[in-house]
């Protein structure tokens, strides 16, 4: 291979290599939206999600976009319906919403399922600063929560919940 195309391939991995495995995740930006089967609002309606649910964006077509929700299933939405704020959604029975990003820190707000908040920042490893509706700000362990996708500093620690070894 020539070293002029050594180069341009070089050059384009260095371009491309960012948008590798990113994750797009949005939030239903409408108060309601239909979710169907194929991208066609003469396709099968699934569910009604409502405003504010995070989804990630998996696929792009004719405005359209295919998404996939806390629960994994896969559906599309009109592009229109989404909004560009990043929201989380909580998985666990119980989540702990804490003053500081430790274990040892107080609880300012317990949230059940299924509670939609609003991303700040990725915190410490394997914490995340959200917003509840409520105004309070507080940090949450990442994964009893969903939208978050692959961030760097949300890799858990040694003993942390969520940490594996690699061998």
């Amino acid at each position: 291979m020539s070293t002029l195309r050594l180069r341009a391939l070089a050059l384009s991995l260095c371009f491309f290599a960012p948008w590798a495995g990113a994750v797009d995740y949005r939030s239903v930006g409408v108060p309601a939206a239909i979710l169907y089967d194929a991208p066609s609002l003469q396709a099968k309606k699934l569910y009604l999600i409502k405003a504010q649910t995070p989804v990630e964006a998996v696929v792009k077509l004719d405005g359209w976009i295919k998404v996939r929700y806390a629960e994994g299933t896969l559906a599309w939405i009109e592009a229109g319906q989404l909004a560009p704020r990043r929201t989380v959604i909580v998985t666990a029975a119980q989540t702990p919403l804490r003053s500081e990003a430790r274990e040892e820190a107080p609880v300012l707000i317990e949230c059940g399922k299924w509670v939609v908040l609003d991303f700040v920042a990725a915190a410490a490893p394997g914490w995340v600063q959200v917003k509840h509706r409520d105004g309070a700000t507080a940090f949450g362990r990442a994964h009893q929560l969903w939208g978050l996708g692959n961030l760097p500093s949300l890799v858990p620690g040694p003993g942390e919940p969520g940490w594996a070894a690699v061998l």
